[in-house]
């Protein structure tokens, strides 16, 4: 994930969690806040302990980030973003958990449809 797409700030995870919005499933919850200042969206991930040790949580971590990496010009711009991983998402494959991130996401009415698409 770039460094312009990236929420890293603890200040702004706390900010996102207080005056956010929530949405979930049984996979995963998705805080998100609206930034009407910034151009592009910004996206945070958080494994908690209790998923499982740092090799799972790394690797969790790592598969979030890309599915929404790869998909970055379907996510509405001028929010902050944070995915929290729940329990159930150790066992899943990889389409599995991409097809819930975007389930999640559509809940919220932030998924951006593509225009390249339509023509």
């Amino acid at each position: 994930m770039e460094k312009q797409y990236r929420l890293a700030k603890r200040e702004d995870f706390s900010k996102v969690y207080r005056y956010g919005k929530s949405m979930a499933n049984q996979q995963f919850v998705l805080y998100y806040l609206p930034q009407p200042k910034a151009e592009v969206f910004r996206f945070g991930v958080s494994v908690s302990k209790k998923i499982g040790n740092a090799v799972v949580r790394n690797r969790l971590r790592r598969m979030m980030k890309e599915i929404i990496r790869l998909k970055k010009e379907n996510m509405t711009p001028q929010y902050d973003y944070i995915l929290l991983a729940r329990k159930p998402v150790v066992d899943m494959a990889y389409a599995d958990m991409e097809k819930s991130i975007w389930h999640v996401i559509r809940k919220a009415s932030l998924y951006k449809k593509n225009d390249a698409t339509k023509k």
